[in-house]
């Protein structure tokens, strides 16, 4: 048989990054926004979850954010897009605890995010596994079936990985991602980031990847 030449167009990375010492800041942060929503009422039966409000502004977390928008600036740089016209800025971070049973439904990010992103806090043993869903509709309205679904192939029609502390996961934000169910007893904790881009001329500062 003639061998057949294949050109890949059209991809859908994940980007894997691993950064433990932002561990203890950030937990330190996130620790306290969970507080005071905890301290507000009690948890859905359903999807026992705590989810604190914004938080990228408070000043201990100036290193993590830093961080966080000097890799999402250079990812969408290395994609091909012209980001010497643009900064990043987060549209919000706030922190995620799922308890036990609690999962996240597949979804995407609009209102401008280009850039979404997790960074992990607490991972129990055998807890919930952050999955990227194929985001071509036409390709899964017709798909045949895989021959093995634990390879990932270009018949796939999504991936999961593994969290692990202090671990970071970027990806765009039109990447469809859901986390399945926790089954464990402590829950997952991790941060969820979404940055948007604002045109370079409508900012004070010239540095490229700064996060405001």
């Amino acid at each position: 048989m003639t061998e057949i030449a294949a050109e890949h167009y059209f991809p859908c990375p994940v980007y894997l990054v691993d950064a433990p010492q932002f561990v203890p800041a950030v937990t330190e942060v996130s620790e306290a926004h969970l507080t005071e929503v905890r301290q507000r009422g009690t948890m859905d039966t359903l999807y026992p979850v705590c989810m604190s409000g914004s938080y990228h502004a408070d000043p201990r977390l100036k290193e993590f954010c830093g961080f966080i928008g000097e890799s999402a600036w250079a990812i969408l740089d290395q994609q091909g897009y012209d980001m010497s016209r643009f900064h990043l800025s987060f549209s919000e971070m706030w922190t995620q605890e799922h308890h036990k049973q609690s999962s996240m439904e597949q979804h995407v990010h609009g209102f401008g995010a280009q850039i979404v992103g997790f960074y992990f806090l607490e991972v129990p043993e055998n807890s919930s596994r952050v999955v990227f869903h194929d985001p071509r509709a036409s390709k899964v309205m017709i798909d045949l079936p895989q021959k093995d679904i634990s390879q990932a192939t270009v018949a796939s029609q999504m991936i999961h990985f593994e969290p692990r502390v202090g671990m970071a996961i970027f990806s765009n934000s039109w990447l469809p991602h859901s986390f399945t169910r926790n089954p464990s007893d402590k829950p997952i904790k991790f941060v969820h980031f979404n940055l948007h881009a604002v045109p370079a001329q409508q900012h004070a500062c010239p540095a490229p990847a700064e996060v405001v």
